[in-house]
């Protein structure tokens, strides 16, 4: 891909990340942060390709024109389509926009309709089977399903699929899920995103920032080329999903064990503290993660988020 269709694919991430006016303003400066953590690779220069969107000086129709090949108006369709879906299912504003996107791209196809079904169902997939019984607290058995949580989305990180890295978020939400269920609470997708969001953690910002990192590290979207020898390219995202999972699922033990009663100041602070904990912890966990990499595909991940 040329730099100019690498800022086009990004313009059109950000168009949708913003097409419903309802990102609540945490979320937007989560999005700018971003922007400027990733603010040049590749001859991309993220905050003002950010700048544009907010400002309007970008359309659907001036991106689509930087997309020359059809590799990459593909790539482009499928990052849109799992930004919209980042957050749950899409908003009709979503999905009017997504509608145009596919006309302005050409992408009028069977494939495109099939990404955007199986995006939407990953992002509609429940926390858990509705008869699921409460598990009895297990400490030990929780410190091992957070590591286990970790590793599998360290190895999503590394594959080149956008479903893939979609797939993180809602694997992050039944993790918080099973752990407040086993100390007795019942927890709805509502009351987990906000723990998510408390903590630090933005559902369409974090799709952004792992999909980022890997559209400008040139790991994603390269379908069928096996991992690339891509287990190499773990500098790519260093290790975000690993650390940020591994991270809240130690957080919610503690919050739900103590019976909610953390505030919000110190659910931040727990969670920063235990991320860079992490962080460190990542490196003795690569082998294992990279063996999961090479284990999984799209098929084996969407049986995964939906609990087979």
């Amino acid at each position: 891909m040329t730099p100019s269709e690498t800022r086009a694919i990004v313009s059109l991430s950000l168009l949708a990340a913003f097409v419903d006016g309802e990102k609540h303003e945490r979320e937007r400066a989560e999005i700018k942060r971003i922007a400027e953590g990733l603010s040049q690779a590749d001859g991309v220069q993220l905050p003002t390709l950010y700048q544009d969107v907010l400002m309007k000086r970008v359309s659907l129709a001036s991106v689509a024109g930087e997309l020359k090949s059809a590799d990459a108006r593909q790539l482009a369709y499928e990052m849109a389509v799992c930004v919209c879906d980042a957050d749950g299912t899409q908003s009709q504003a979503e999905r009017l926009f997504l509608a145009d996107a596919r006309t302005a791209l050409g992408l009028d196809t069977p494939a495109a309709t099939q990404f955007a079904q199986q995006a939407e169902e990953i992002a509609s997939v429940p926390l858990a089977p509705s008869a699921a019984a409460a598990p009895a607290v297990d400490g030990a058995a929780l410190d091992q399903a957070i590591l286990n949580a970790a590793i599998l989305n360290g190895a999503l990180e590394l594959l080149p699929e956008t479903l893939s890295t979609m797939a993180i978020i809602p694997l992050q939400m039944k993790l918080v899920y099973r752990i407040g269920k086993a100390h007795g609470f019942e927890l709805d997708s509502g009351h987990v995103k906000d723990f998510l969001a408390t903590v630090g953690v933005g559902l369409t910002s974090q799709y952004l920032e792992q999909a980022g990192r890997k559209l400008l590290g040139g790991l994603l979207g390269r379908v069928g080329g096996g991992l690339l020898g891509g287990l190499g390219k773990q500098a790519v995202s260093s290790g975000m999903s690993f650390a940020s999972t591994y991270a809240l699922g130690h957080v919610a033990k503690r919050y739900y064990a103590g019976g909610r009663t953390l505030s919000t100041q110190m659910l931040k602070e727990a969670f920063a503290s235990v991320t860079q904990e992490a962080q460190g912890l990542q490196t003795r966990y690569l082998p294992q993660i990279q063996e999961k990499a090479r284990t999984l595909d799209a098929g084996k991940v969407l049986a995964m988020v939906r609990g087979a």
